[in-house]
């Protein structure tokens, strides 16, 4: 196998990964978040990590794909290499995973309790304008702190002034 050969087999099969991961994702996609996010960290781990088959050449392939053959066929030793790449890489991820968990669980926690008291404020506005809507309290409506539909807008020049600046009298 030759330089370009090996590079284009790598491509192929980093192409059908992503292909193979792709769906995965779409499979996973109804389940609940804390079992669908390691149940693809695991799949990305099978798909994508390499272990080393020839020293003499450097030559990898994906351990995965390496210790299914050497365990199926009873050829060569590199199975267990290939599973201890694949646990080394494996952990690697989780780890990396966890401290991902770990960053996005208190900003999650803030969003939360942030849109938590949107949504309080929004019912108690509707209970507010719900309440005005009674025809005796119709006189009170005009609210001066809580116009939202009101917009201030900058008062024209005068035709006089030409936007000159007024100065206060002393």
């Amino acid at each position: 196998m030759t330089e370009h050969d090996y590079t284009l087999a790598w491509g192929l099969y980093a192409f059908a990964a992503l292909g193979c991961l792709l769906v995965f994702f779409k499979l996973t996609g109804w389940m609940w978040r804390w079992l669908r996010e390691p149940l693809r960290v695991v799949l990305a781990v099978l798909l994508f990590s390499p272990t080393i088959v020839d020293p003499a050449k450097d030559s990898f392939a994906p351990a995965v794909a390496i210790s299914t053959l050497d365990l199926a066929f009873k050829v060569g030793n590199n199975a267990w290499r290939a599973a201890s790449d694949l646990a080394m890489y494996g952990l690697i991820a989780f780890i990396l995973y966890v401290l991902f968990v770990l960053i996005r669980w208190p900003l999650e926690r803030r969003a939360g309790e942030r849109r938590a008291q949107a949504e309080a404020a929004a019912q108690r506005r509707a209970a507010e304008d719900q309440q005005l809507e009674h025809p005796s309290l119709a006189a009170e409506r005009v609210d001066r702190y809580r116009d939202d539909h009101v917009r201030f807008e900058p008062a024209a020049p005068r035709s006089g002034s030409a936007g000159s600046r007024l100065e206060p009298r002393l």
